[in-house]
């Protein structure tokens, strides 16, 4: 059964409503790494609605968390917004309301075209609209018990000062310089000092923050949440889960939520990914390079504690291939079916064939068209065919390493001029033996028949025939390049390579 089945049924045996949280800060660019916690929530979600049972799903932006510090992709001037919530701050590119919508809004675009139809809730405005009042006097009022909890759970100690509401100051803006210095239950109000030199008075709508720590077990109780995946980072000894876990149960009386905790994406040769270090993947470049389907599926084939390394060179087409075979095979076949969400078209054409063909026929669609026509492919599905081709064309502009691109020659290459005698009289019989509708497979039959033939090694072979299509020794896979051209330009190229 996949993981996401078991935790379906035993959310639905629990009896409990079920609602699905998720939870992201839109501090930088939110890569596809995050997008492990959204697809890991979504897939259990899918899993319960297709189990007849109904499910609430949000995706909380963490906008009132504060700018930490000038990430690498901001310039000087941010340097008085450190410490104010994102909310507060100037956008980037001035577009958007503030700092967090600027990398909000394509992400929410993105989860649309990936089919994940979380209700997206905003941080600052729960706060605002009074949703976590009562959380924030709850934990005002039991502020040494929740400091109790953290201590033993981290093994460190809180400060004299210490608070598990930080307001927003009136002056200067942050509320990571302030100080409380007295609250008013009833009031709902809280005093503080900053460091600016301020004084004065908040609501707890909105006039500041809980503390991470506090923030999401309070969050747990606020939205009644019964199901929600985690990063690693927070499932370590002394991790906000533990702590989140003990104030949720001791200080707000809420039962912890089930959950799942996933490893991190990481990029080839790069590391985990990073918003914050500018290490970042983001999912608009990945679904301008494969469709959603493929995308869901990089994350759904891998159980989530598993890691996964992101390779967006030639891995990225084995990828795509195995997904247009997973709906087929036992082992992959519910994560195809979870991945599915027919944005993609059909699959009749192996990728990496159609990365070929798509440099072949120098994107001319009718080209392309007749070259996988050529190849035995069916393109009754011209739309679809053509949807993806230009997905191999930004796949070949993005992320494609140098020895898959190529250019087809219109005339031979000056690099085929010097090619061996036993390479030539090769290509003069290829040239002779090539007929018209050889399938890939019988192409390349036959190139093993004339290797042996002439007592060549396999690399003089493919190299004599890649130097006078393309001027370089290496290729695609001979047989099925060599399908998708027409035979009679083969014929007299190979002929005039032959001398």
């Amino acid at each position: 059964m996949h993981w996401a089945d078991e935790v379906a049924e035993r959310l639905i045996e629990s009896g409990r409503e079920i609602v699905i949280s998720t939870g992201i800060t839109p501090s930088g660019e939110i890569h596809i790494g995050n997008l492990r916690e959204m697809i890991t929530a979504d897939a259990v979600y899918r899993a319960i609605l297709e189990r007849g049972k109904s499910a609430k799903f949000y995706y909380v932006a963490d906008t009132a968390d504060p700018l930490r510090r000038i990430y690498p992709f901001l310039d000087a001037s941010y340097a008085e917004h450190v410490g104010k919530p994102l909310c507060d701050i100037p956008c980037p590119c001035g577009r958007h309301p503030n700092y967090a919508e600027h990398f909000l809004e394509p992400f929410l675009e993105s989860l649309s075209e990936l089919d994940i139809s979380a209700e997206a809730l905003r941080a600052d405005e729960l706060y605002r609209e009074g949703k976590y009042a009562e959380a924030v006097v709850t934990a005002l009022e039991k502020r040494d018990q929740v400091a109790r909890i953290i201590d033993e759970e981290t093994g460190k100690r809180t400060l004299p000062e210490w608070s598990p509401f930080v307001p927003r100051c009136n002056r200067c803006g942050r509320i990571t310089s302030t100080i409380v210095k007295g609250f008013d239950a009833e009031a709902g109000s809280v005093e503080y000092e900053c460091k600016c030199g301020d004084t004065g008075t908040v609501s707890v709508m909105g006039g500041g923050k809980l503390v991470w720590r506090v923030d999401w077990p309070a969050r747990w109780s606020i939205l009644k949440v019964t199901y929600e995946p985690f990063g690693k980072d927070h499932a370590s000894r002394g991790g906000s889960f533990a702590t989140g876990k003990r104030i949720s149960e001791e200080v707000f009386g809420f039962a912890t939520p089930d959950s799942v905790i996933y490893e991190w994406l990481s990029l080839k040769g790069m590391g985990d990914m990073s918003s914050s270090k500018g290490n970042v993947l983001s999912i608009g470049q990945m679904l301008e390079v494969v469709p959603p389907d493929i995308l869901r599926y990089l994350i759904l084939r891998r159980a989530p504690r598993k890691s996964i390394v992101v390779d967006t060179g030639q891995p990225m087409l084995r990828l795509i291939d195995e997904y247009d075979r997973a709906g087929a095979q036992a082992e992959s076949k519910r994560a195809f079916e979870l991945s599915a969400i027919r944005k993609s078209p059909p699959a009749d054409v192996p990728y990496r064939h159609l990365v070929s063909v798509v440099q072949i026929a120098r994107d001319d669609p009718d080209k392309i068209l007749t070259a996988l026509k050529r190849s035995g492919y069916d393109v009754m599905h011209r739309e679809e065919i053509l949807s993806r081709a230009g997905y191999a064309r930004r796949w070949l502009e993005s992320f494609a390493p140098e020895e898959a691109k190529f250019d087809l020659q219109d005339t031979l290459p000056e690099e085929a001029k010097n090619l061996s005698d036993g390479q030539k009289r090769a290509l003069a019989a290829l040239s002779e033996r090539l007929s018209e509708n050889m399938s890939g497979e019988e192409i390349h039959q036959l190139l093993y028949a004339i290797k042996e033939e002439f007592g060549l090694e396999p690399k003089e072979m493919f190299e004599g025939i890649y130097l006078a299509l393309l001027g370089k020794p290496k290729g695609p896979r001979a047989g099925w390049f060599l399908s998708a051209l027409e035979t009679e330009f083969l014929k007299k190229r190979f002929a005039e390579a032959a001398g």
